[in-house]
């Protein structure tokens, strides 16, 4: 029998990566977190004994609640959002029911670079084209939707990272951990180390890497990819505005890998199909 003001792994699952995906709000205790020190993809990491002091920045967001079982601190951390005018849901079965299931999860050492708000700070060359576009969208869907993206002229990139505890990604610096690795581009590099290979992303992670260095013969898409991003770039000269068209962009081909590859232009069938 279905249990009021909960969300089912399935349905969180297919919502995950999607825009209209509700924040995840993680409030495991740190005794529970050390159990699995991993995440739902894209959680916040809140207390829940401190949720009156939170709970106003969630204010017109849907959001879900995890916890470790789906029971012990989730619904009442839930119940206190609806209070506070916040759309909350508790995802039944917690962390453990996400884990059994085998979906994403994002590990927790991978993501240490956060600010006094709880927020990941990453730092990258600016004027992006193709990967300083794709890395952020993967960030923003997958880890961290309240990321913060610091673009500067690329000598001041290891200096910016010092200053703001940032994580530098897709600089020339072969001690850099979020760059290049052999064939690999920056965005397959985080897809692996985040935890996300899923077919869906692997497929996206292709288009990019083709997109990225050169290599239209890698993926048929990846050609189309690559003369949107420029386009892009010509549109603007703000990099925060191009990142954040950018991330329509990244948001159709992904859907496009998860759901439309056999769809053709002319397709007539039922559009509902594969919707999260």
């Amino acid at each position: 029998m279905p249990v009021p003001n909960t969300i089912t792994v399935d349905k969180l699952a297919r919502l995950i990566g999607t825009p209209g995906c509700p924040a995840v709000v993680d409030v495991r205790t740190y005794k529970e977190f050390l159990a699995d020190q991993r995440y739902v993809p894209g959680s916040l990491v809140r207390e829940a004994s401190r949720v009156a002091e939170w709970a106003p920045a969630l204010r017109g967001r849907s959001v879900v609640v995890v916890c470790e079982d789906g029971r012990r601190h989730s619904h009442g951390v839930a119940a206190w959002l609806r209070s506070a005018g916040v759309n909350a849901e508790a995802l039944q079965g917690g962390i453990a029911d996400w884990a059994a299931a085998e979906l994403p999860m994002v590990p927790a050492d991978k993501v240490r670079n956060r600010d006094e708000q709880g927020r990941t700070v990453w730092v990258t060359r600016a004027r992006p084209k193709v990967d300083r576009i794709a890395c952020p969208w993967l960030i923003r869907r997958f880890v961290d939707p309240d990321a913060v993206f610091l673009f500067v002229p690329p000598g001041e990139v290891v200096g910016v990272a010092e200053r703001f505890e940032a994580a530098p990604f897709d600089i020339d610096d072969p001690g850099t951990f979020w760059s290049h690795r052999g064939e690999l581009c920056t965005f397959d590099v985080m897809v692996e180390e985040l935890g996300l290979a899923t077919p869906p992303l692997l497929h996206l992670a292709t288009l990019v890497r083709g997109a990225d260095t050169g290599r239209p013969d890698l993926a048929p898409e990846a050609a189309g990819l690559l003369a949107a991003s420029l386009g892009l770039s010509r549109i603007y000269a703000n990099d925060m505005e191009q990142l954040d068209a950018g991330m329509l962009l990244y948001d159709a081909f992904y859907r496009w890998c998860r759901d439309a590859t056999e769809e053709r232009h002319d397709w007539v069938g039922d559009r509902t199909k594969g919707k999260a």
